[in-house]
């Protein structure tokens, strides 16, 4: 007579809090500011006289798809749809990787137009070096999202 196979092992992602006690815990802790500070860069670059076209596009693109996605994210985990799925922090940390290195590509993009344009010190300048200075923060808050969400 043949042994009863093994018990399938199953994939438990770990418990998200609810509620406020989100927005206290490490990993998502991170998508507040995430999304207030990708709404500045977005709010700051479009309101410059956009000098290098191609550039500050690319810097809008990300922020708004980036500020979209994110909010989806944080709507799955207040409502619970991460719950079903067992690769949901795989994902969850995919994403947030992954929009870390475009925000870098954004940010470097972004300081670029900052030093174009700083041969005449005018409200453009100012606005294009606090969104450079906001796009740096926001791509560390990505990161950081990434390497935490993976290790929780």
């Amino acid at each position: 007579m043949a042994s009863p196979p093994p018990p399938a092992t199953t994939y438990a992602p770990p418990e998200v809090p609810a509620g406020v006690a989100l927005f206290l815990t490490i990993p998502f802790a991170f998508f507040l500011p995430e999304l207030v500070f990708g709404c500045w860069v977005w709010i700051l670059v479009a309101a410059t006289h956009v000098g290098q076209p191609l550039l500050q596009g690319w810097v809008i693109y990300v922020s708004l798809t980036s500020f979209l996605i994110s909010l989806v994210f944080l709507l799955s985990y207040l409502f619970g749809f991460y719950k079903k799925f067992s690769s949901w922090r795989v994902l969850d940390s995919l994403y947030h990787g992954t929009t870390g290195i475009l925000y870098m590509s954004a940010a470097v993009l972004q300081a670029h137009a900052t030093i174009v344009s700083e041969f005449n010190f005018t409200t453009q300048y100012y606005i294009n070096a606090s969104a450079s200075f906001f796009a740096f923060i926001t791509t560390l808050l990505y990161i950081l999202h990434a390497f935490s969400i993976y290790y929780h």
